[in-house]
């Protein structure tokens, strides 16, 4: 057993950073559940066993002290001249009350006092003539979350030495402001909670604003965490970049609610809530007692959304956290479900993925299961316990990745996806008999032949899917693999077709055909064909003109067992999540010039072995080759000492100029994980005085080498220079010379810089000397 005590120091602004190291003792590893709880002392104190909060604060709730209070945010979204209040309760342990500060775990949710009964929107009509209004709804009942909003999340933290804060979204409950369904304003709202912990915000007893009340009590680390709307509710706070807010846990969030309404252009909806889009969410949760204030911000969502185009636009650009993702710093652990159909899967991979690029300590959670699913319990505690109470626990040297298999085993990988997979592309092949099934396999078509479709909004995907022969569809399927191959990552469909009109929407299917008969739709995505270029540009097509539409499938980590046949199938409508015009739209596939790409773990060579012993094909041969990686390093052009231009003293301050040998280095790692090359010099000496190391200043400068060979989309070496610093304000502490970031830093890079060296007027005479020094990680 290995007990340790944390950090409770209050932190209402940071300064010097301070670390507390301590080494933990995991025995049983990271899947292993939660040792025993430690008997509690009196009074109790926060305590940690193997890296993890111990339940040694009381379980009585009757014991438990409870708030109820109002934080001033900084914003006026109901336009009523007064910053928004948003409505919270706080529960922690009597011990805070004598002096015991705690981090909080908090959740914030527009859903604590219900929803309405507002209806979601037609979808029975020709694209891009959507209906311009629907049936009204009854107002919500009254709000019932005043003086105590939720118990979620107490029994579980409050007893670990946590406060627990439920905070209601603006416009919901007894909290003012009005919902807008991701805007900005939502996300302010929750920071005000935030600054109010950490001592920045207000807070009242009541809405009367007359007298305050103040968060005494924390250490002032928050942890955000919740499912759906309530875990999407974090990420939307911590694009703000506030202050306090260490750690968040978003279940099945959304990151970016276009990905939510929308896919490339098409008007798509949540799975199972079609017909539904931001004013009907909004209308939903508005459940405060005020009904007519968010009349006119609804109004405006209805206006802004454009069920007509689908395209993204600035409305959409705001409601994309990711936008501001060089803001978040929150250590983050995404949960979500691999069968979550209703916030789909790209809302997790694209939060996680801008995660690794400005390496915020991060992991990922996944699951079998469909919407929500909360990682393990050790899981959050080691997380909560890691960066609210600071306990070096050692969770950021762990896996990142854990999955839930088909088996029903929590897996561990070191990374998702998995750095093993590598994408595998497979051309299309056409059908023998019409509307049958085609090949899927490596080597382009021969046939000359084309296919079509025609369009049927009425038809399932799952019917369409298993179909032996339909015109509302085209499939195509592999040879059935002999051993199970493992898809890890994102897929992409790359399909030359004509549409025999100006409108259409665009599906395809990624299906494991299994042994037994049965197929299972692993995959999904979508297109407006009018969006072929771009999702925030309607481009419009000619009638008839083949042309190729690009675009991707929900990420996946999906096993294909022994004896399945991986398939993909084209449609136009899906039924279940796009919009549905009347039948007979013609969709022709030239299956020469289209293909898919399948991330693969193992690769194409992989692939290739399970395809079975007679090879791929019979008319073509595949090859592979294995390319292994190397070092990170780095190189100095010369080994002769900078010199600088000499000086003569005038008594006055000047200025010496010179240029840092060309630095060169080599990422051969073949991960492209990123680096950092940074330097930092020492102070100027001679034997007669000293120049003050910042007095350096510099101009860094950098280069990707080049060679003759194309290199893919997104896969070039990337490398961006350092600040430049002025002599006074230099490089006296480190400072980057040149980074290159995660998925671009595979490669050879030359960094240097221009050099400026401040000479005192008060400089004693002699020949000075500083070191600098280079460091690569």
């Amino acid at each position: 057993m290995h007990t340790t005590k944390p950090d409770t120091t209050r932190r209402r602004r940071r300064g010097a950073a301070t670390a507390l190291v301590v080494v933990p003792i995991i025995a049983c590893g990271l899947l292993a559940s939660a040792a025993p709880a430690v008997a509690a002392p009196s009074p109790a104190e926060p305590t940690f066993q193997d890296g993890l909060s111990q339940a040694v604060f009381t379980t009585d709730r009757n014991a438990w002290i409870r708030q109820e209070a109002w934080v001033e945010s900084e914003v006026d979204s109901d336009r009523d001249g007064k910053p928004d209040l948003v409505h919270i309760d706080v529960t922690r342990t009597p011990e805070t009350n004598a002096g015991l500060d705690v981090p909080v775990i908090m959740e914030m949710s527009p859903y604590y006092a219900g929803g309405s009964s507002v209806g979601n929107w037609n979808v029975d009509h020709e694209i891009g003539e959507p209906p311009t209004s629907k049936p009204g709804f009854p107002a919500p009942a009254a709000p019932r979350t005043s003086p105590k909003i939720s118990s979620s999340f107490e029994s579980t933290w409050v007893p670990r030495g946590f406060a627990v804060v439920h905070a209601e979204s603006l416009g919901s409950g007894f909290s003012e402001g009005c919902p807008t369904s991701g805007g900005t304003n939502e996300s302010l709202g929750g920071k005000a909670v935030v600054d109010w912990l950490n001592g920045r915000a207000k807070a009242y007893t009541s809405t009367a604003r007359s007298q305050e009340v103040s968060a005494d009590w924390t250490t002032g680390s928050v942890g955000m965490i919740g499912t759906s709307y309530n875990g999407t509710l974090p990420i939307g706070v911590a694009s703000t970049g506030v202050e306090g807010l260490d750690a968040i846990v978003p279940v099945s969030a959304i990151s970016d609610w276009y990905n939510y309404y929308r896919a490339n252009g098409a008007v798509r909806a949540p799975g199972g809530y079609q017909g539904e889009d931001l004013d009907v969410l909004a209308d939903y949760v508005y459940t405060r007692a005020d009904q007519a204030i968010c009349q006119p911000v609804i109004d405006e969502l209805r206006a802004e959304q454009d069920r007509a185009t689908g395209d993204r636009t600035e409305f959409w650009e705001e409601r994309d956290y990711l936008a501001n993702a060089d803001d978040i710093h929150a250590a983050t652990l995404v949960a979500h479900g691999l069968n979550d159909w209703n916030v789909m899967t790209k809302n997790a991979s694209d939060l996680y993925e801008a995660l690794k690029e400005r390496g915020v300590p991060h992991q990922i959670y996944l699951h079998q299961g469909g919407h929500g699913g909360n990682p393990t319990d050790t899981l959050l505690n080691r997380w909560f316990t890691r960066y609210l109470y600071k306990v070096a626990n050692g969770v950021e040297d762990l896996p990142k990745a854990y999955v839930v298999r088909e088996n029903k085993v929590l897996t561990e990988y070191p990374e998702w996806p998995d750095p093993a997979a590598a994408d595998v592309s497979l051309d299309l092949g056409s059908a023998t008999t019409a509307n049958t099934v085609g090949a899927l396999d490596f080597g382009a078509d021969r046939s000359g032949r084309t296919e079509f479709l025609i369009d049927d909004a009425s038809k399932k995907a799952a019917a369409l899917a298993t179909a032996a022969q339909s015109e509302n569809r085209l499939a195509y399927q592999t040879r059935a693999v002999s051993e199970a191959v493992r898809l890890s990552g994102t897929p992409s469909v790359s399909l030359e077709l004509a549409v025999d009109r100006e409108k259409a929407n665009l599906t395809a299917l990624l299906v494991d055909y299994k042994s037994n008969g049965t197929a299972t739709i692993v995959s999904r995505g979508w297109m407006d064909v009018e969006n072929r270029v771009s999702d925030a540009v309607t481009d419009p097509i000619e009638p008839g003109a083949f042309a190729t539409f690009d675009f991707e499938f929900e990420p996946k980590d999906y096993v294909f067992a022994a004896g399945s046949k991986l398939g993909i199938v084209v449609m136009s409508s899906d039924n279940e999540y796009t919009v549905r015009p009347a039948a007979g739209t013609r969709l022709t596939v030239n299956p020469a010039k289209s293909s898919v790409s399948l991330p693969i773990v193992g690769g194409a060579a992989t692939l290739v072995s399970v395809l079975g012993a007679s090879g791929p094909g019979t008319d073509h041969q595949v090859i592979t080759t294995q390319i292994s990686g190397g070092a990170l390093s780095l190189s100095i052009s010369s080994d002769e000492p900078v010199a600088l231009e000499p000086v003569a003293l005038t008594g006055v301050d000047q200025r010496t100029t010179g240029a840092l040998h060309d630095v060169e280095v080599l990422d051969s790692r073949g991960t492209a994980a990123g680096w950092d090359l940074t330097a930092q010099v020492s102070d100027f000496t001679s034997g007669t005085g000293t120049i003050i190391a910042d007095n350096l200043g510099w101009s860094p400068k950098a280069a990707a080498a080049t060679g003759g060979l194309p290199t893919p989309d997104g896969q070039a070496g990337v490398v961006t220079p350092g600040a430049s610093a002025e002599p006074g304000a230099g490089i006296g502490e480190s400072a980057a010379l040149c980074t290159a970031a995660r998925g671009h830093s595979a490669g050879a890079f030359s960094c240097g810089a221009d050099l400026v060296l401040g000479i005192p007027g008060s400089t004693r005479l002699g020949t000075y000397a500083g070191v600098l020094t280079l460091t690569l990680m």
